[in-house]
């Protein structure tokens, strides 16, 4: 589930939500694909999420990481385009 609220100064607060008993990331060119930046916190109502803040029009290509090295897609993607390694990634614009 991803979430858009406005921000300040023109920008926009993303809201990136999975529903995954595992320790989940958010990769992608909002945290350099790095896998320990932007963590899913686990919520009381069982959701993981993580919030970036980007300025508006911003187009966002992101995957989640789960333990044991498995990326996946979140259906609530704006749309989602290969890759360049065989597969696909989201991508959001704020």
């Amino acid at each position: 589930m991803i979430k858009r609220a406005p921000g300040t100064n023109g920008s926009v607060r993303l809201t990136f939500a999975v529903h995954d008993d595992r320790r989940v990331s958010l990769v992608g060119d909002v945290n350099g694909w790095d896998p320990f930046a932007t963590p899913l916190v686990k919520r009381a109502n069982g959701t993981r999420s993580a919030a970036v803040v980007v300025p508006r029009g911003t187009e966002i290509r992101f995957r989640y990481l789960a333990d044991g090295g498995v990326f996946y897609d979140d259906p609530d993607a704006d749309h989602l385009e290969a890759n360049g390694y065989g597969s696909h990634h989201g991508v959001v614009i704020a």
